[in-house]
């Protein structure tokens, strides 16, 4: 029987992550091992409207696996949010002779992963963000690396915080997700963790806590904050002013999304890469791959993008135990 997808596309969507560039080459050598031709589409989905497609062999994805960034490039594209930017990607597809693609971003790409499959073109989603914030799934390329990159970012920050006997805002990623942040603020050892989904902006109760453990002794004070609450430099001033404590804002901003992928990164995203080959291979369409209590499975696109995560709600009341 002929193969159902001989040519595959892949892409990188949406905010870039550290094991993408692992992905990208288990992508296009699992492909090839299948006896299908690859090609990269450069910048997402901006890239497919403007065609920017290229033929992948297995050296073109030779010494990545080790990369931060994605070597195809990423973007965002408001255009691909209309039916008719959707159907022109299809087309474009369809003009270039590729059947499948495999699109690694987060729930945006998937959602134009999604509109691609319904045009005709069998699309599967492989979730890449450091945000951690993909329901279907326990694992995101990129959260391992991200999450340590900021510990040891947060670890330096303390030494100084501790030397000067300073309280310290430390400023992490994640705007509407606070995984960053809670593993962080248990990593490190933080007083206090600020979440989007739990904190409800009572400053004056941080301050009175500050105050307290002063009193008891403690000499320095370390705040996690993520970037969904923000305002750290202005909290800073604001918490010195009411403490007379020393306050210092840092915002580690876009270090977290660059660097060498951990190991735990690399192995995920390359078996995960070649699992999205396999569905394509099988037939498969309109499916996510995700990491699920221990193994890899796929789920519906539509299914996925309905399921709804939050912070485990054992965790955070772990973390707060342990800040006393």
């Amino acid at each position: 029987m002929a193969k159902t997808v001989k040519t595959i596309g892949v892409l990188t969507s949406g905010g870039d992550a550290p094991g993408m560039n692992a992905a990208i080459r288990s992508v296009v050598r699992a492909g090839i091992a299948k006896g299908m031709k690859v090609k990269g589409i450069m910048r997402g989905y901006a890239g497919l409207l403007q065609e920017e497609i290229v033929d992948m062999k297995s050296t073109s994805v030779s010494d990545i696996v080790n990369r931060g960034g994605t070597i195809l490039y990423t973007a965002r594209c408001t255009e691909f949010t209309t039916t008719e930017g959707q159907r022109q990607g299809a087309e474009i597809c369809k003009k270039h002779g590729i059947d499948g693609i495999v699109v690694i971003g987060g729930d945006g790409s998937f959602r134009g992963a999604g509109k691609l499959s319904a045009f005709g073109v069998n699309t599967i989603g492989v979730p890449g963000t450091i945000d951690l914030d993909i329901a279907c799934t326990d694992y995101t390329i990129g959260f391992d690396t991200a999450v340590n990159t900021a510990m040891e970012a947060i670890d330096k920050v303390r030494d100084t915080s501790t030397s000067h006997e300073r309280c310290s805002i430390i400023e992490v990623m994640g705007r509407h997700a606070g995984y960053i942040a809670l593993w962080c603020g248990i990593a490190n050892g933080a007083e206090d963790i600020l979440l989007p989904e739990n904190y409800d902006g009572n400053e004056q109760q941080l301050i009175d806590r500050i105050i307290e453990n002063r009193k008891r002794g403690k000499k320095h004070y370390i705040i996690i904050n993520a970037e969904g609450i923000g305002h750290s430099s202005s909290m800073a001033r604001r918490i010195e002013a009411a403490t007379g404590i020393e306050t210092r804002a840092t915002i580690l901003g876009h270090m977290q999304r660059g660097g060498t992928p951990t190991c735990k990164d690399r192995v995920y995203a390359s078996i995960m890469g070649a699992k999205a080959v396999q569905l394509l291979d099988e037939g498969k369409s309109n499916r996510v791959v995700a990491y699920k209590q221990g193994d890899y499975v796929d789920f519906d696109i539509q299914e996925a993008l309905a399921m709804t995560k939050d912070i485990p709600a054992d965790q955070y009341e772990i973390s707060k135990l342990l800040t006393r």
